[in-house]
């Protein structure tokens, strides 16, 4: 018995009919709607869209005048991959290498090692970490809506720089 209605109506409009489960209680249950496009025909409208308009590709950023903001942006996401990749490793080592920490330690003083090698080991160590925490205290101040105006994100981005190259220099010293 077949109450949802016409079944001409319902294939006109692409709704694909479930006559066994239709009876006026279960109207809901009646159609079943077909699915949206996939992924892959919106990449092909897309770009068939894009050749019949000829737009032109998304210029690369070679063509682009490099500024401090966007030189620090880039440098602020690569270590921050950097620290991550970093951490993971130094925890895998941790669990993975049969001897403690303090016996790898030993191994390295065992090196004889210059102090101007050992600074510039510890320097490079510091620099990613310092300047990541300090550009994310300059994201802070910005997500409070404040120092957006070219002079101050210059400024800013500056003042990033300096207080990384004395804190790195600090901490390698140490």
């Amino acid at each position: 018995m077949e109450s949802c209605g016409s079944k001409a109506r319902a294939e006109q409009a692409g709704v694909k009919r479930c006559p066994s489960l239709c009876t006026s209680h279960l109207l809901f249950f009646c159609s079943v709607v077909p699915m949206g496009t996939t992924a892959k025909e919106e990449m092909a409208r897309f770009w068939e869209k894009n050749t019949k308009s000829n737009r032109p590709m998304s210029p690369h950023i070679s063509i682009y005048k490099w500024s401090l903001p966007m030189a620090m942006s880039i440098t602020h996401r690569g270590t921050g991959i950097a620290l991550s990749l970093g951490v993971s490793l130094f925890g895998l080592a941790a669990l993975l290498l049969p001897e403690q920490f303090p016996h790898y330690l030993a191994m390295v003083k065992s090196l004889s090692l210059g102090p101007a090698l050992i600074y510039s080991a510890k320097f490079a160590l510091a620099f990613p970490l310092s300047y990541h925490t300090w550009n994310g205290i300059r994201h802070l101040v910005w997500d409070l809506g404040k120092g957006f105006k070219i002079p101050q994100v210059n400024q800013s981005g500056v003042l990033v720089l300096i207080l990384t190259l004395l804190s790195s220099a600090g901490l390698a010293a140490m």
